[in-house]
């Protein structure tokens, strides 16, 4: 038991980093440094663990789509055609029960099918909708619940960030991901739209009777409302079709969405160059924080390993007993509880590396071999994951939602909004869990 103290004391000084508030990627790499000193490990692990940085980091390609899908969310956001779309939407479902609920999620889904970027839709829907939401007689804990989950779509919904970097962690095609995600995707969509319309229908004084302002009476013409949509029916196919369908690589199917969207934008002149370079500083801001976390992770997932640190994931999965069944469930569960206090990107450059060697010897009977078992693993550590956008207290969409509406929405509201979505979530999770079949692999 002596040689599991390492990597233990591994585990326990990395939590310890991560909450005295330091930033995560220097607790990453400060904590591997000090290990990589003070433990055992030859000289030539250090050659090794700069070859794996190279390999995984700096020459994947697949990496080069990661700032281009985040370029076009902001684009989208800065030039105003995402707003434009909102407000068109709004319009256009004005009649139904719930309007401004089903134009929340609507809209979610269009930015989430796009873009994959959570922030950008997050605070988009959070400045547009919430007042109005407000004003129509929500409660400020469903409207706040409703934002939140329907921007965070984007984590799963294909192109997604999050997709692209555990294609990279699995080695399977970025395509199969994309692919199998669609059906998880749709399901979440549905059942919000579902639970949306059940708030709509049981709230007497609610979004039964949203309150339309002048100018939302005015249709506009059908012209005038298919071009504000015009953008995102094009972006689709030309962005996740081509990548679904083995037409274009992720990189090459993001350059030309960004290159699609600055001519939207200039065709509609909703173009300026401030807009450009604060969407362009943005991109690098959190371009450059996502691979420093890869950068650190690669090298605290190595050293981890190489401490010792499978064989203690592998003796507590033992020490809790079952079968392979309850060994998958034992890490999805694992997964859900590290998601309230670390964010995905870090719990995935950490335990997928350690975790795909033990899926792909576990006995699970389900049919699924090799590749296709790694693809369904993804998805199911993916919706997990998820979660951790939304599960106080260190949600990332919840942060992100109280930014921007400040004082309007208490933290315990925002809190209370999201417990039914990660309840939809972990119902979606289960379904994925016991019916594989329900994936397009």
């Amino acid at each position: 038991m002596l040689e599991l103290w390492l990597p233990l004391s591994m585990v326990l000084l990395l939590f310890a980093g991560i909450l005295s508030g330091y930033p995560v990627a220097l607790v990453l790499g400060g904590v591997s440094a000090i290990f990589l000193l003070f433990s055992d490990l030859p000289l030539a692990f250090s050659n090794l663990m700069l070859t794996r940085v190279y390999a995984n980091a700096l020459s994947n390609w697949l990496y080069v789509a990661i700032p281009m899908f985040i370029m076009m969310g902001l684009l989208l956001e800065r030039t105003g055609l995402a707003r434009d779309a909102f407000r068109v939407s709004e319009r256009l479902l004005r009649r139904l029960p719930g309007h401004l609920a089903l134009t929340v999620l609507f809209i979610g889904g269009l930015m989430a099918a796009t873009t994959g970027v959570v922030g950008a839709s997050v605070v988009l829907l959070a400045v547009l909708a919430l007042p109005r939401m407000l004003d129509a007689g929500y409660s400020a804990s469903a409207s706040a619940g409703l934002i939140s989950a329907s921007g965070t779509l984007a984590i799963l919904m294909p192109p997604s960030v999050m997709l692209i970097i555990l294609s990279s962690l699995v080695s399977v095609p970025v395509g199969h991901l994309f692919k199998a995600a669609l059906i998880p995707s749709a399901l979440l969509l549905l059942l919000y739209t579902l639970y949306s319309l059940a708030l709509a229908w049981g709230q007497r004084h609610s979004p039964l009777t949203d309150i339309k302002r002048p100018d939302e009476q005015q249709g506009g013409g059908v012209g005038r409302n298919l071009l504000a949509l015009f953008p995102f029916l094009v972006l689709i196919p030309i962005v996740l079709g081509t990548i679904v369908y083995g037409v274009a690589t992720p990189t090459e199917a993001s350059g030309v969405g960004v290159l699609a969207v600055l001519g939207f934008a200039g065709v509609m002149r909703k173009i300026d160059v401030e807009s450009v370079m604060a969407a362009a500083r943005e991109t690098v801001v959190s371009t450059a924080m996502i691979m420093m976390l890869v950068i650190t992770a690669t090298c605290f997932s190595l050293i981890f390993k190489g401490v010792g640190g499978d064989g203690l994931i592998r003796s507590s999965l033992g020490l809790m007993g079952g079968g392979s069944w309850s060994v998958l469930i034992l890490i999805l569960l694992l997964v859900f509880v590290l998601g309230f206090f670390l964010d995905w990107l870090e719990i995935s450059l950490i335990l997928m590396p350690i975790f795909v060697p033990i899926i792909t010897q576990l006995e699970l009977s389900n049919g699924l071999t090799g590749g296709a078992l790694l693809v369904w693993f993804a998805i199911l550590f993916a919706i997990n994951l998820q979660t951790s956008f939304l599960t106080p207290p260190f949600g990332v969409s919840l942060f992100y939602l109280k930014g921007a509406v400040g004082d309007r929405v208490a933290t315990l509201d925002i809190y209370r909004g999201v417990l039914p979505f990660i309840a939809i979530q972990l119902f979606v999770l289960l379904l994925i869990l016991l019916f594989p079949g329900l994936l397009m692999l």
